[in-house]
């Protein structure tokens, strides 16, 4: 199985800046990326924050340019989607029996389960007795290997300004997947604009970039204070079969160059690589 996690979309409308970036264009060149060079993926999820203000304008520019996607696509919300206005802009998206964003795929490697966290009123994520229960639903009958889907991590990262708005309900979250924990093979989230991975009580998981902007690793104590920079944006290429589970970090919009590692004995040395590269990047 092979299939792309993008997150963070933050797309407004107008073809305005953000920070100084254009998230449309952004969106558009990953787009671009996704369909040239994966275009075999069996999916692409969008783990929330599709649009920055949550308003019809910035849900409209963000389809025109996800529906250009030559594979299924899977959408979710985040605490800057507004679920009314996305609702609008796609109808036919799955939502529970409550109407929260909340589906199950079932793939050649297991079961995807793509949870609503948003909360009211708060960036930070929420699951509440109704999600939990379809949760438990979900879990309870199934019995082969789940990937989990959700945009807020239900654990702390260091970065103390995210830690503090991210999933609240974290306990009662963990109380519902630990009897399962053995068959979660991995868990997927966004939110904390960065690339992070590693292992929560024995779940291994991953978060990607945003597209328009991302979080200063900041390992400090304030938070207050959410800082951001423009490292090169990314999505995520999962492959997964019955005996691994791999997250590629594929930053598209790259301008580095490349050069073949295959140069002559002879002329592999520092003075032939740095003639590869662009006098720009000799400093670095």
């Amino acid at each position: 199985m092979k299939f792309i996690h993008l997150t963070d979309t933050h797309v407004i409308g107008g073809d305005r800046t953000l920070y100084g970036a254009n998230p449309a264009r952004r969106l558009a060149l990953a787009v671009d990326s996704i369909n040239a060079e994966h275009g075999d993926a069996d999916f692409t999820v969008v783990t929330g924050d599709l649009t920055h203000w949550g308003d019809a304008d910035a849900y409209a520019a963000f389809e025109a340019q996800i529906r250009r996607l030559s594979m299924p696509l899977v959408l979710m919300v985040g605490n800057h989607d507004d679920t009314a206005a996305f609702a609008r802009c796609f109808p036919g998206v799955a939502r529970d029996e409550h109407g929260f964003v909340q589906s199950r795929r079932e793939t050649s490697q297991g079961s995807c389960l793509f949870l609503d966290t948003k909360a009211p009123g708060t960036h930070a994520g929420g699951y509440c007795a109704q999600r939990l229960a379809w949760l438990k639903q979900q879990l309870d009958e199934s019995s082969g290997p789940v990937f989990l889907f959700m945009h807020h991590p239900p654990f702390r990262h260091g970065i103390s300004s995210m830690d503090a708005i991210m999933m609240l309900d974290h306990d009662a979250f963990w109380r519902v997947i630990e009897p399962h924990r053995a068959r979660i093979r991995h868990l997927f989230f966004g939110h904390v604009h960065r690339a992070i991975f590693g292992n929560w009580r024995g779940i291994s998981y991953s978060c990607m970039r945003g597209l328009n902007h991302q979080v200063t690793l900041d390992l400090g104590t304030d938070a207050d204070t959410i800082d951001g920079d423009f490292a090169e944006p990314a999505y995520g290429v999962v492959l997964a079969d019955e005996d691994c589970v791999t997250v590629h970090l594929h930053e598209f919009a790259s301008r580095t160059p490349r050069f073949s590692l295959h140069a002559p004995a002879d002329q592999a040395d520092e003075d032939y690589a740095l003639s590869m590269v662009h006098p720009g990047f000799r400093d670095l």
